[in-house]
C-alpha cells in the first residue's frame, strides 16, 4: 500500500476545545503532518510566515484579527491554501462555495475534513488549480464581508515588517488613499500605510463616525473642527490634530447638510 504524500497545515482558532479537536483529527491522517497551532490571528500570521505551510485551518471568529483579516494581512506569496472553520454557514455556503474555496462547519466533521485535505492535495498537485488560488480567497473574503454585514471595525491590522499592530478605530482621525495604499493618521499625528482599498474601507467604518471629504480621503466627524469655505464651492476642513484636507465640490454639500445646519 502506498502511503499518501504528507502535507504540511497549522489550525488557528482562539476556542481551545475546538483546536485541541481539530488538531487531533489532523495528527490521526496519514496525508497531514501539523506543524503548528495559534490561538489567535497575529500569532496565525507569524506562524505561516515562519512555517510555510501548505495549508492552513483558519477560524472565521477569532477576536481581533479573525481569519479574514490573518488572508488580508499576509503577503501574497505567503498565502497558503485555506480552509476557514466556521460555526455560521448561511454567509459561508454563499461566499466561499462560490469562489472554490473550502471551509468547514463546527463542530468538524471528520469525513468533511477528509474531502477537505482531498482537495487541498489535488490543488497541490495541479498547477492550473493552484494558480489563481490567492486571488480566490481573497475574492471569498470580499464576499464573505458584503454578504455578512460585518460589525463596524473597532481596530485595523497594520503590518510593518515583522509586526502586526493592532490600531483601534478611535484612535484614527482620517485616511488618505494614494492609488493602492491607504495612509492612515491617528489623533496623536502618527501615521500607518495599508494595502487596501478606501471604499472598502469605508463599508466597514461606522458612517456615524467617519465621513468622505472626496474620492481619496475620509475623516473622523468628531475630529473635525473649522469648516474653511474655499473658492468655487468647496471646503477646506481643519482636524483637531493639526491637519487640513480638502473637500470635493459633492461632498462638500453633504458635509454642510451633517455638520454646518442646526
Amino acid at each position: 500500500m502506498v502511503t499518501p504524500e504528507r502535507i504540511r497545515v497549522i489550525v488557528a482558532d482562539d476556542e481551545r476545545p475546538a483546536r485541541a479537536y481539530l488538531t487531533t483529527l489532523l495528527q490521526r491522517r496519514p496525508d497531514t503532518d501539523l506543524v503548528g497551532e495559534a490561538e489567535t490571528g497575529v500569532e496565525a500570521v507569524s506562524l505561516i510566515e515562519r512555517e510555510r505551510p501548505d495549508l492552513a485551518f483558519l477560524d472565521l471568529q477569532m477576536p481581533e484579527l479573525d481569519g479574514l483579516g490573518v488572508v488580508r494581512v499576509l503577503k501574497r506569496r505567503h498565502v497558503p491554501l485555506v480552509v476557514f472553520v466556521t460555526a455560521y454557514e448561511e454567509y459561508a455556503l454563499r461566499a466561499f462555495e462560490l469562489n472554490a474555496v473550502d471551509y468547514l462547519l463546527k463542530p468538524v466533521n471528520p469525513a468533511r475534513l477528509g474531502d477537505a485535505v482531498a482537495r487541498a492535495h489535488e490543488r497541490l498537485d495541479r498547477a492550473d488549480l493552484r494558480a489563481g488560488e490567492v486571488d480566490r480567497v481573497r475574492a471569498a473574503v470580499d464576499a464573505y464581508e458584503e454578504e455578512a454585514r460585518l460589525p463596524w471595525l473597532e481596530r485595523i491590522p497594520v503590518r510593518r515588517r515583522d509586526v502586526v499592530t493592532l490600531l483601534p478605530v478611535r484612535q484614527i482621525a482620517c485616511v488618505v488613499a494614494e492609488r493602492e495604499l491607504l495612509h492612515i493618521t491617528t489623533v496623536k499625528g502618527d501615521t500607518h500605510t495599508i494595502t487596501y482599498r478606501l471604499k472598502d474601507l469605508e463599508s466597514r467604518l461606522d458612517p456615524a463616525r467617519f465621513v468622505r471629504l472626496g474620492r481619496g480621503a475620509l475623516a473622523a466627524v468628531d475630529l473635525i473642527s473649522k469648516v474653511h469655505l474655499m473658492p468655487g464651492g468647496g471646503y477646506l476642513v481643519s482636524l483637531t490634530n493639526g491637519q487640513e484636507l480638502q473637500v470635493s465640490r459633492i461632498q462638500s454639500r453633504v458635509l454642510r447638510e451633517r455638520l454646518l445646519k442646526l
